[in-house]
């Protein structure tokens, strides 16, 4: 059974197979209360303000995140794709940024006013434990990958065919849903899956703890924004 289980994971590659075993949580993020309310046209502006304001703050500790994956690649990997496509992401932060000044202020939201809720704050020492130069760069790359994944699965989700998605929040749910986003979040698991190709059973261990971590935080993001 467990020859037949490592063929299937050779086959698809780990993190999609990770991705099928826990398959319940993973959907309990990307399909959550918050995205469908989203997709179905009956989200509050309160929960879409919520969001955006801590999503805010989240992006700016974000950035030196991105910053530590692209230095332990620098140093750790010997594939010059990893360093050009975490380059790549880290580039797209500054329009990122940009991009949510400019919404705030559409939705009357004053940044320096926001103070950063628990579930961001839970998130934000998680990304700050995974700069250490002891955690291991298959790890920050796995984490860096789940992040990513589930904003365009879940974004993805309100611009499928079929969606009442307001139209001022389309422009939102594009950023992250989009085609070509989601090509740099395939570039990412590739990146991920080689490394797990030459992981040890601990590193592997501690990858898959690290992306279940990711998606309980991400779940906890989309209730704080919900005000649950």
């Amino acid at each position: 059974m467990q020859e037949i289980v490592k063929a299937e994971e050779k086959k698809i590659g780990m993190t999609e197979a990770w991705l099928r075993k826990h398959r319940p949580v993973y959907q309990a993020a990307t399909k959550h209360p918050f995205i469908r309310t989203i997709r179905d046209g009956t989200v509050q502006s309160h929960s879409f303000k919520t969001w955006l304001a801590q999503d805010y703050l989240f992006v700016r500790e974000f950035v030196p995140f991105v910053a530590s994956v692209l230095i332990k690649a620098c140093k750790e990997s010997d594939d010059n794709d990893d360093v050009e496509v975490i380059l790549g992401g880290m580039a797209s932060l500054k329009d990122e940024i940009s991009w949510f000044k400019r919404e705030a202020n559409k939705w009357g939201i004053s940044l320096s006013e926001v103070i950063p809720q628990n579930a961001n704050k839970n998130y934000c020492q998680l990304l700050e434990s995974l700069m250490s130069p002891e955690v291991d760069y298959t790890v920050a790359l796995t984490a860096f990958w789940a992040i990513e994944v589930v904003y365009q699965e879940s974004f993805a989700h309100c611009i499928e065919e079929g969606s009442k998605t307001p139209p001022e929040l389309k422009e939102t749910c594009e950023r992250w849903g989009n085609e070509g986003f989601g090509q740099y979040c395939k570039s990412l698991q590739k990146l991920v899956d080689q490394r797990l190709q030459k992981a040890s059973d601990d590193e592997l261990k501690k990858a898959e703890v690290m992306l279940l971590s990711i998606i309980e935080h991400e779940i906890e993001f989309w209730n704080m924004s919900r005000g649950n």
